[in-house]
């Protein structure tokens, strides 16, 4: 079993925020519940870069933190769909900011991050 070699620090709101999205995948997966794919499957197809078994464990995650929740149906084979929660849709509007801002300075950002990737591979 994972433990954590540093401990929590949750004096604020940073850095609670930080505990509960920290991981490659999280804001996107809420975004995509959010617009309607629900079903493992369809997530998995909307983030093909992200392994099954990492989209399990960050989905994870997002219910223990009481953003989304599991529904299993009781059907063979069986069929689960993840939803927003309510405290999980108040997110919506600031990964939508997010977004924006991302797309605002979208130029900016991608050479940044390449001049920084091609000084990694060096």
């Amino acid at each position: 079993m994972y433990e954590k070699k540093i401990p929590l620090n949750l004096n604020c709101g940073l850095d609670l925020i930080g505990e509960v999205l920290y991981g490659k995948w999280k804001i996107r997966l809420l975004w995509f519940i959010n617009e309607g794919y629900k079903r493992p499957s369809e997530l998995q197809r909307k983030i093909p870069d992200a392994s099954r078994r990492v989209l399990n464990i960050q989905l994870k995650e997002l219910e223990e933190h009481e953003l989304i929740t599991k529904v299993i149906y009781p059907v063979v084979p069986p069929k689960v769909e993840y939803n927003l929660t309510e405290f999980g849709s108040t997110l919506i509007p600031v990964i939508s900011a997010l977004g924006q801002w991302g797309d605002e300075h979208e130029e900016r950002l991608r050479n940044v991050i390449l001049k920084h990737a091609s000084k990694s591979m060096l």
